[in-house]
């Protein structure tokens, strides 16, 4: 993936001049099962300990359980000066050949970038909407459940700044990639359940087949945060992948 968006000479210039690249293969962090005895026996014959006490990998692991896929693979993290986790990018979230209406893997990634420098925090699970800036993107992904009925995605959607309501709408888009998806909005306190076909706490549904567009519209009489929930259909008979885009704004 990252081979893919490095061939663009904008994205190399933009990353030379804002970032300090390294990589970290997740088997040295210990996250692959069946490489941990092998290298740790390395380590040991080389004489070479692995600190996982330095703030660095620290600063990883803890990414590793932020956001709205925790314990998921990530391919990218943009960390501060000081360590702090700026956002995330998962490398499925850039592989899908979404399709028209859909960002290239190229226009995503430099778009995760740039908002991580403007302090947007992109990919750590969380949408802040307020008067000024009423409306927000998000590209995600939605897998067929493997063992439940539904397999989330969540989006955290905060409009607490709305102090008499307003109404919420949800624009998305689904990939043309096999796999439909099923969309439901909680409130905070909501239940994601995954052993109903149909969540009982969800204000409002929608589903699709690829390459619809749908909407979900609300109303809301106080600021609060809703959550999105985005999965992929149980009964495909296949696993499938594919992704999904959500502008998200809000009306007073």
């Amino acid at each position: 993936m990252r081979a893919g968006v490095l061939s663009k000479n904008t994205i190399i210039e933009l990353l030379n001049n804002n970032f300090i690249n390294t990589w970290v293969p997740n088997s040295e962090l210990g996250r692959v099962r069946r490489l941990r005895v092998p290298i740790a026996k390395k380590r040991e014959r080389e004489g070479n300990p692995f600190d996982a006490t330095h703030p660095l990998v620290q600063a990883i692991l803890k990414g590793t359980k932020t956001g709205s896929r925790k314990g998921s693979p990530v391919d990218s993290y943009i960390l501060s000066p000081e360590l702090v986790l700026l956002g995330k990018k998962q490398i499925m979230e850039l592989e899908v050949n979404a399709g028209p209406g859909i960002p290239t893997s190229i226009e995503n990634y430099q778009k995760f970038l740039m908002d991580a420098l403007e302090g947007k925090e992109p990919g750590l699970g969380n949408i802040i909407l307020t008067p000024e800036h009423s409306s927000e993107e998000v590209l995600d992904v939605i897998r067929t459940p493997t063992v439940a009925y539904l397999d989330y995605t969540v989006i955290v959607i905060d409009v607490t700044s709305f102090e008499n309501g307003g109404t919420l709408t949800i624009d998305i888009k689904i990939g043309r990639e096999k796999g439909d998806g099923e969309f439901y909005l909680f409130d905070e306190d909501g239940r994601l359940s995954t052993d109903e076909e149909e969540p009982s706490d969800a204000l409002a549904e929608t589903w699709g087949e690829p390459d619809d567009e749908l909407q979900i519209k609300h109303k809301f009489d106080r600021g609060q945060v809703f959550k999105l929930g985005a999965s992929g259909y149980w009964y495909e008979g296949e696993f499938c992948t594919n992704a999904f885009l959500a502008k998200i704004s809000v009306e007073e």
